[in-house]
């Protein structure tokens, strides 16, 4: 007998919610019908594979990320608003590490896929931030990936673990939300333009 409410969103919550307990790259089909208490086979009514399960935990991933950045950017500018942005994105990728991991390197379908709104959402968060420091159009996609670099490098290296050196974590976050402050003053249209 079918599980009652059983659809693709509660697949992929279920999933995403694995994603983070196990890690992505653990999570299978018959992994999440158990958790579901389901046979395998069901969950294909719902979902199509674990290509599609993993875009679909992409998609929850960007909209959380997105509605976070929005909620802790609300009337912030300038190094106020990088340091909120920076604090989001951190909290978010060690708390959902799995979830996370579903949003990097996914192939899109086309202007209405759900992974580029979401992403398009994440992306407009932290434009805002940007916008507050003045960065000159030709600049802007460059001061971006940057900043996207420097976040998801950090988070995705404390969340694996990565820094075992005896220095605070938490004083090198500070170091890299002020390194990267300079930076985008720096880029904006007061000061030379960067190679």
């Amino acid at each position: 007998m079918p599980r009652a409410g059983l659809g693709p969103e509660m697949v992929a919550a279920a999933a995403a919610d694995l994603a983070d307990e196990i890690g992505l790259a653990n999570v299978t089909m018959a992994q999440v019908a158990e958790r579901l208490g389901v046979r395998t086979p069901s969950l294909y009514k719902h979902v199509g594979g674990q290509s599609d399960l993993t875009r679909r935990i992409g998609v929850i991933a960007l909209n959380e990320l997105a509605d976070n950045l929005r909620d802790e950017l609300q009337g912030r500018a300038q190094r106020d608003a990088l340091a909120a942005a920076a604090t989001t994105f951190r909290t978010f990728v060690t708390e959902h590490p799995g979830r996370y991991a579903a949003t990097v390197r996914l192939d899109t379908n086309g202007p209405d896929d759900p992974l580029v709104t979401a992403g398009a959402r994440v992306v407009a968060a932290l434009s805002a931030v940007l916008a507050g420091y003045g960065i000159p159009d030709c600049d802007a996609i460059h001061a971006l990936r940057t900043m996207r670099s420097l976040l998801h490098g950090f988070a995705v290296l404390e969340a694996a673990g990565g820094f075992q050196m005896d220095t605070d974590v938490n004083d090198s976050f500070t170091w890299l939300v002020g390194f990267l402050h300079h930076g985008l003053q720096a880029a904006s249209g007061e000061h030379p333009r960067l190679p």
